[in-house]
């Protein structure tokens, strides 16, 4: 059986909805509406139990699902959910077309430039599709890396690797600001 950390995440229940035992969640995925159909299960984690949720009902509100769970009728019950990560087994994952990639896939890659020079390892990634940007952890702080081919010619999930080619100045200049207040004795 798998695990908690072979579980992939689609969602966080950002808080409860209503009086019925519904929560609003975040989505971290790109398929919601195929992630949060009626009767689909999902994982979550609650102390050091890991639960299986059944979706009894979903709407949308501004493009986030509003989900209520079997056995989870009040907004006490609901409430018990804020916070949590919502996790699916990495195999019922859908295959991504070419040149796509699932976020947990990129998220521990090597990311260096053309000439094979150490910037860093992807710690996150923030957006989704066209709006993609690498969150890379360099030596001097995190970096932001728009996901585009012009800038992002070869990603390898395998190998764990990712080139960049970031014009002249680029890495330094998409240091988030914690990284700036950091290295200058700010505060994070």
């Amino acid at each position: 059986m798998e695990g908690w950390d072979d579980f992939v995440v689609v969602a966080r229940v950002a808080r409860s909805h209503g009086r019925r035992g519904e929560v609003i969640l975040n989505l971290e995925t790109d398929f919601p509406d195929q992630r949060f159909a009626v009767g689909n299960r999902l994982m979550v984690r609650r102390g050091a139990t890991t639960e299986e949720l059944v979706v009894r009902s979903v709407w949308f509100m501004k493009a986030r699902p509003v989900v209520g769970f079997e056995g989870f009728e009040s907004i006490d019950d609901a409430e018990t959910l804020a916070g949590q990560e919502l996790r699916i087994p990495a195999g019922e994952l859908a295959e991504l077309p070419p040149g796509m990639f699932y976020h947990h896939d990129l998220v521990g890659c090597r990311v260096e430039t053309a000439s094979g020079d150490a910037v860093g390892d992807v710690v996150a990634v923030d957006g989704s599709g066209e709006t993609s940007r690498l969150v890379v952890a360099t030596p001097r702080g995190e970096a932001l890396i728009p996901m585009v081919s012009e800038m992002v010619p070869l990603v390898d999930p395998q190998a764990r690797r990712i080139v960049v080619a970031a014009p002249e100045g680029l890495l330094g200049l998409n240091e988030t600001a914690r990284s700036r207040r950091v290295r200058h004795g700010g505060q994070a």
